[in-house]
């Protein structure tokens, strides 16, 4: 019987990434981060700065305020 083959999750390349991966570890100091958390940390990350963009965009400012979030 042949073996099967784990299915891999979609890797984003390292050097794409805004996040850090030591620093996300870190942060979570009573729970272990599961390889695929960092992609979805990630996206989370880049959706939240696009949506920070329409908003000071929409208030004809061209600079990303902490009220923007």
């Amino acid at each position: 019987m042949a073996a099967r083959k784990k299915t891999a999750a979609k890797k984003v390349p390292t050097s794409d990434m805004i996040i850090s991966k030591s620093r996300t570890k870190a942060t979570a100091k009573t729970c272990n981060v599961a390889s695929d958390f960092y992609a979805a940390l990630d996206a989370k990350v880049k959706e939240i700065i696009r949506s920070a963009e329409k908003r000071a965009l929409d208030n004809k400012r061209k600079t990303l305020r902490p009220f923007d979030l």
